[in-house]
């Protein structure tokens, strides 16, 4: 758990300001992933840090709390779906520019490369319907198990590996056709 985390769940209310510099990115990009739009994402990870000081109280800290907090983040996207569904609106894609945390690389010609494969992929994923979207994201995003997105999306285990499987075989197609070369 962050320090400034500890400070916050004992009730230390500058330690908030600590808790949002440092996750903020993180929970944003998730919410951007979850929910394919820019504004709403940041809409969702306001709130979601909103909430955060009733949600502690929930924190199991036997789990890491970067985890603990992207799982909280996550629900509340889900159920923002949930709503959105239910007002039978259309999903957006995400978009295919957003910021994603990068792996230092040995050169800029590797770093451009990489650069050009995140798009690739980020604008593959992006076309996908929300229903590969979603369960893609929270395995690979999230790092969630099968059958954590199972309990938070309300399907059986075999239906999210079903799920990911076409996710991926249709990133793959994509991916291909574009002539670029991923192992998924």
């Amino acid at each position: 758990m962050s320090t400034a985390a500890v400070k916050m769940r004992s009730g230390d209310r500058e330690a908030y300001g600590e808790v949002y510099q440092e996750f903020h990115p993180r929970v944003a990009g998730l919410c951007h992933y979850l929910l394919g739009s820019p504004d709403e994402a940041q809409d969702a990870s306001s709130e979601v840090f909103a909430r955060l000081p009733v949600a502690l109280k929930t924190y199991d800290s036997a789990m890491p709390f970067s985890r603990w907090l992207s799982s909280v983040a996550s629900h509340y996207c889900v159920d923002l779906l949930r709503k959105r569904r239910s007002e039978q609106r259309v999903i957006k894609p995400a978009d295919p520019e957003a910021p994603e945390p990068a792996a230092p690389v040995a050169s800029p010609l590797q770093e451009l490369l990489l650069e050009e494969a995140r798009q690739a992929v980020r604008a593959a994923i992006a076309g996908l319907p929300e229903r590969y979207r979603l369960p893609l994201a929270l395995r690979y995003y999230n790092e969630l198990s099968y059958d954590e997105i199972a309990r938070r999306l309300d399907l059986r285990r075999s239906n999210v590996a079903t799920l990911i499987f076409r996710a991926k075989e249709e990133l793959r197609r994509v991916l291909e056709k574009k002539s670029c070369n991923f192992s998924l």
